[in-house]
């Protein structure tokens, strides 16, 4: 029997290319959180305008990834989840190539935001795919496998990135990209976006998501759910070492040493809440209880004072584990919306969730003269987390839900 006849070998394959592909995507987006100093201070930035520099190729980073994500998003609904897999990650291995060889912050500030723009489609045309080709029962596994995996990438990251050049550590996330382009050519299209194709219902059509009132206010409580994720990604762990000199920890933390910590904790906290939810048959319930633990976790790391370098380290990992739902929120996003529409929620919803850094981070900046930078933190993770919290009381529970259905 051929691969082709073969379900379960169909299957397997379409999650473990999805998964490597997001092991390569989250390695090139977290790459930057790791190489954030050595590389600024090659291109000249002096350290007075690290941190300015730093949240500014962030903010471009992800505003790429905000356009891109509409972009892919509406390509895997209109041609194909297999077609975005291919282009996005084309797009971001080049750019992460040329990444090596900036010379300057305009340079550095316009390959952010392409990197971005082609790290918007990975996650999306994964999940869809993958939630597609399983059983309502067994999917919650398939993508909770596919963000374990990619987890590790960031991981792999930390340790290029501080035993390495940042030159080498970009070059080495292209060719991993490329190498992967090659893989992608044994994957199979949904079957469920093949039938979709043979109906005259309207694909990827954005129009939809704002009307009717009630479809535009499911969409946004799924992106309300994944705030905080990117609240603690973005502000607490990518500016670990300016926090860790607010609290006093004793000695020095890296940006490798933060991600390596962090990304080990969301590792954890992926496969966790994946197997927590399937334990459960709930989604609601496993996003419910991931966001009790990450009021915890703010908790303890706003008050970590006078710590030693390992036990912050030990604050990060827990950090990490708390905001470890990303599986299970990006399940949920497909499972909301039909057939028609899935793969666009599917792909703008992660990033407009990465995108909403943006507004974060002003916000944290706007109270931090007022409120110091661990005072802003607290509350604009606060308030964050209820913000997720009122969207997931008010979301329906979609675990048992089958996905043969579209919107009208």
């Amino acid at each position: 029997m051929s691969l082709t006849d073969n379900p379960r070998a169909r299957v397997a394959l379409t999650v473990l290319v999805s998964a490597l592909g997001y092991f390569v995507d989250i390695y090139d987006l977290i790459l930057f959180a790791v190489v954030r100093k050595p590389s600024l201070q090659a291109i000249g930035i002096p350290a007075a305008d690290m941190e300015s520099a730093g949240g500014m190729l962030i903010s471009l980073q992800m505003a790429g990834m905000l356009t891109g994500g509409i972009i892919w998003g509406v390509m895997g609904d209109r041609l194909g989840r297999k077609s975005t897999l291919f282009g996005s990650i084309l797009v971001y291995s080049l750019a992460n190539l040329l990444n090596a060889y900036v010379t300057t912050l305009d340079q550095y500030a316009l390959l952010r935001f392409v990197a971005g723009l082609g790290l918007a489609g990975e996650l999306g045309a994964a999940v869809t795919l993958v939630s597609e080709s399983m059983s309502a029962q067994h999917r919650g596994i398939g993508t909770t496998i596919v963000a374990a995996v990619g987890v590790c990438g960031a991981l792999l990251a930390a340790w290029v990135g501080k035993n390495f050049a940042w030159t080498t550590a970009y070059l080495t996330g292209g060719v991993l990209g490329l190498a992967l382009l090659a893989l992608r050519f044994g994957t199979f299209e949904s079957g469920l976006f093949d039938a979709a194709k043979q109906s005259n219902r309207p694909r990827g059509d954005l129009r939809m998501l704002l009307w009717p009132p009630r479809r535009l206010g499911r969409y946004l409580t799924v992106i309300a759910t994944g705030v905080p994720i990117w609240f603690s990604i973005g502000i607490l762990v990518v500016f670990a070492n300016e926090f860790a000199k607010d609290l006093r920890i004793h000695g020095e933390v890296t940006g490798a040493t933060a991600v390596f910590w962090a990304y080990l904790g969301l590792g954890v906290g992926d496969l966790s809440a994946g197997l927590i939810s399937q334990a459960l048959r709930s989604r609601r319930k496993a996003l419910l209880l991931f966001l009790a633990l990450d009021v915890v976790a703010l908790v303890v790391y706003c008050n970590a004072h006078d710590s030693t370098v390992q036990t912050f380290c030990w604050v990060l990992f827990l950090v990490g584990t708390a905001n470890g739902y990303w599986a299970v929120f990006a399940t949920t996003a497909a499972e909301q919306f039909g057939t028609n529409l899935r793969a666009t929620v599917a792909t703008t919803a992660p990033n407009f969730v990465r995108g909403s850094l943006v507004a974060v981070e002003w916000a944290w900046k706007t109270l931090k003269p007022d409120l110091g930078r661990v005072g802003a933190a607290a509350w604009v993770g606060g308030a964050c987390l209820l913000l997720a919290v009122v969207a997931v009381w008010a979301m329906r529970e979609s675990f048992d839900d089958h996905l043969d259905f579209y919107e009208e």
